[in-house]
């Protein structure tokens, strides 16, 4: 925890200078804005590797409770799969956010380099399928599989949602190629991650600690009172500051 504690801040800290330049053009503060320029491609490569590393890291936090993490999810290799995963919602949240963006700001939808990123989704969604496929074979995961319990059915509703899913409509070119069709592929891959995470937080704790748990309504509007700070945030950058080119 203290190491992720440590990336998400240091990771924050590099996302807010390399959104610095757009804030120092609004300002006209050129000297700090060459100062920026000229240490972006160090920035955009830490910012990579602390990606990384926290993606990581939160997996491998997970090693530590064998005995109480479910099989279906309990696995040698999730860290791995946590920074597999991460890749691909990483690429359809850029979808998902540009949709949302068009839609609320009416700038103009780059579908060549959307649909690209759709398919390096796709990619990743495959080889993170087989490999998590390999993995529970190779752990003989299967064997003691209760269709009726609520962890294997929030496996299989996380295997259907968030793979099986965009897979299908991800792979095929012309849905890929539309945006109602690419937009749908980027919500079910964010929706698994979503769930995934979840699944893999508490759905999978349950039975190990031996109680039950679900968000409180205070909790949820919490959470929900964070996402829309974040959107209205988002929305005054856009209206003050030069986030998107003039087309």
């Amino acid at each position: 925890m203290f190491e992720v504690g440590w990336c998400v801040t240091l990771y924050t800290t590099v996302l807010s200078l390399e959104f610095s330049p757009i804030v120092f053009e609004r300002l006209r503060w050129d000297w700090a804005l060459r100062i920026v320029r000229s240490v972006m491609l160090p920035l955009v490569i830490l910012g990579v590797i602390l990606s990384f590393l926290h993606q990581s890291s939160l997996g491998s936090l997970f090693l530590i409770v064998p005995n109480k993490l479910h099989p279906l999810w309990y696995t040698p290799i999730l860290p791995i799969l946590f920074v597999l995963s991460a890749i691909g919602v990483g690429c359809a949240m850029v979808i998902f956010e540009s949709f949302l963006s068009h839609r609320a700001f009416g700038h103009r939808l780059q579908m060549s380099i959307l649909s690209d990123l759709g398919s390096v989704s796709l990619v990743v969604l495959i080889v993170t399928g087989v490999l998590r496929f390999l993995d529970l074979r190779g752990r003989h995961a299967f064997a003691a599989f209760n269709p009726g319990a609520m962890e294997e059915r929030m496996f299989l509703l996380e295997v259907a949602l968030g793979l099986v899913a965009p897979v299908i409509v991800l792979a095929v070119p012309k849905w890929r190629n539309s945006e109602r069709g690419l937009f749908l592929g980027a919500v079910l891959v964010v929706l698994g991650f979503v769930l995934n995470r979840l699944n893999v937080s508490i759905t999978g704790m349950v039975r190990g600690l031996g109680a039950d748990y679900f968000p409180t309504w205070m909790e949820i509007a919490v959470t929900m009172s964070v996402v829309a700070v974040g959107f209205f945030l988002f929305r005054l950058a856009v209206k003050n500051l030069p986030i998107f080119g003039k087309h």
